[in-house]
């Protein structure tokens, strides 16, 4: 029982968010100091958390794109990424029995898929052929076990004539694992170590003379701690405004994303992971084997603010490309849950991660878009690190995710105008876009160009936005009738990033 007095509450450590990352990392630091206090904040029933929703896909090797090897900061996401498929064995071992039966240790080892098909489905453009085959290249550079596989031997794979897989790859340490059984054996697990649970929603952090007190909670308490783990998904930006100055921290936006759990009355479907690989607009679609059917997934919106639920048009052309793309069969299942996360994007789409600059004791465990569930393991024993040694990154690769910094830029605006341009075609291919042949697609292209640079232009600071980002604010104004609505808080964000930065530089 907790002992409030005066309406506050005294930990050493508090961590915001109760999701994946959250828990891993109150775990981890109390495995290492059993006579710390530590608080995780979250309700039980975690409301548009990232977590619950997630598919759960151990993917290294299958996010790779043709980007990962062009700037220092992808590659260092794709070299975190590799270290946690490294660690993830040991990790779910130690966490099934930390749980115990009791939590569902064996159920939680049961869930374990290994495995993940890549297909490169005949419904896709260039950009997609090109990341299929960064994905092939990158295997053999670093000698990662895979086999090239024919997609007519992918047990399950049961596409419509049209849409056959062109290529395939089986990425051996690949795979899945149920997301809602690890958050179950997190709990138990930090439970037993003494970890106490706060069912409320963190309002505010708490600090003076440049040092965290705690956070205020939403029952108007306040949980005072000498140090706060900022882990609350795409919630975290709003919290770390309510402290630090504005511009300081890249803005964190909301990818809302929608997933179907199935039941299936007769035997059949894919038996692994089956996934395409990742283009702008979306994060590949995948259908995973799942007690008694399927999980099929995810639509990707994102939006300043958190919207309201998934899109019923992206919703449609999820479960209308499984079906057609995966398995025909999957249109006479039954569906068991809508599974609807927000994931927690930067600006940047890269992480936030470590201590921060401007205020004492607060610390950074969020942002990182698709990757969070697969990079925990790691990023947990990165966070302890910090909170108990006060550590630096083991190597140059966590620098470039230090939370308080300008938006890490991969390319220049006239590169990035254009890959937004190819991403927004590829997703067209892929979504029956058909273009008669004396036409051609260049003038579909430039007109979104023309689009794209026409709004660029009213923004005070042009930077190098990731596609996925030009594509959801400059190219799709169909969910802004007022074009100058997605450009506001764009604007209000590089004013103060120029205003504290003093520049914001270029890619070169």
């Amino acid at each position: 029982m907790l002992r409030w007095t005066g309406g506050m509450v005294t930990f050493d450590i508090a961590v915001v968010g109760n999701g994946v990352l959250g828990l891993s990392a109150a775990l981890e630091v109390a495995r290492r100091d059993t006579g710390l206090r530590i608080a995780v904040v979250g309700t039980p029933h975690r409301d548009r958390a990232a977590t619950p929703a997630a598919g759960a896909m151990l993917n290294c090797f299958g996010e790779v794109t043709q980007y990962t090897t062009r700037h220092p900061a992808v590659a260092a996401r794709f070299a975190l990424a590799r270290r946690a498929l490294d660690a993830w064995p040991d990790w779910l071992a130690r966490l099934a029995d930390e749980a115990g039966e009791a939590a569902g240790g064996s159920a939680l080892r049961d869930s374990h898929t290994p495995g993940t098909f890549v297909i490169l489905s005949a419904r896709s453009g260039r950009i997609t052929d090109e990341n299929f085959e960064a994905m092939r290249s990158a295997l053999v550079e670093h000698g990662e076990p895979h086999e090239v596989a024919d997609p007519a031997d992918i047990p399950g794979l049961a596409p419509c004539p049209d849409a056959r897989p062109l290529r395939a790859l089986y990425l051996q340490r690949e795979g899945t694992v149920d997301a809602r059984r690890v958050l179950a054996a997190l709990e138990a697990a930090a439970a037993t170590r003494g970890v106490q649970f706060l069912p409320a929603t963190a309002t505010a952090l708490v600090a003076d003379n440049g040092t965290v007190r705690g956070v205020r909670l939403d029952d108007g308490r306040t949980l005072q701690a000498a140090q706060v783990v900022l882990a609350a998904g795409s919630m975290s930006g709003e919290l770390a405004a309510t402290a630090l100055p504005p511009g300081a921290v890249p803005p964190m936006l909301h990818g809302t994303g929608l997933a179907v759990l199935t039941h299936r009355d007769t035997p059949g479907g894919v038996t692994h992971a089956v996934r395409t690989p990742n283009r702008a607009a979306t994060c590949g679609l995948h259908v995973l084997p799942s007690p008694g059917g399927h999980y099929i997934g995810a639509t990707s919106v994102i939006t300043p603010r958190a919207g309201a639920g998934p899109e019923l048009g992206t919703a449609h052309e999820m479960l209308r490309a499984a079906c057609d793309q995966i398995d025909q069969q999957l249109s006479a299942a039954q569906v068991t849950a809508w599974l609807c996360g927000s994931r927690p994007i930067p600006l940047d789409c890269f992480p936030l991660l470590g201590p921060s600059h401007s205020l004492d004791g607060l610390v950074f465990a969020t942002g990182t878009y698709r990757d969070g569930f697969h990079c925990s393991p790691v990023i947990a024993r990165y966070i302890a690190d910090v909170l108990l040694d006060g550590s630096t990154p083991p190597d140059k690769d966590l620098s470039w995710f230090t939370p308080e910094r300008p938006p890490v830029q991969t390319m220049t605006v006239p590169q990035a105008l254009d890959e937004a341009v190819a991403h927004c075609m590829d997703a067209g291919y892929e979504h029956d876009l058909r273009i008669p042949a004396l036409l051609g697609d260049t003038h579909l292209a430039d007109g979104l160009r023309q689009r794209a640079e026409h709004l660029y232009e009213r923004l005070p600071h042009p930077i190098a936005l990731q596609p996925e980002i030009i594509i959801s604010q400059l190219l799709l104004p169909a969910r802004s009738p007022d074009e100058t609505q997605p450009l506001t808080w764009l604007s209000d964000y590089l004013h103060a990033a120029r205003k504290h930065y003093g520049c914001l530089d270029q890619a070169s």
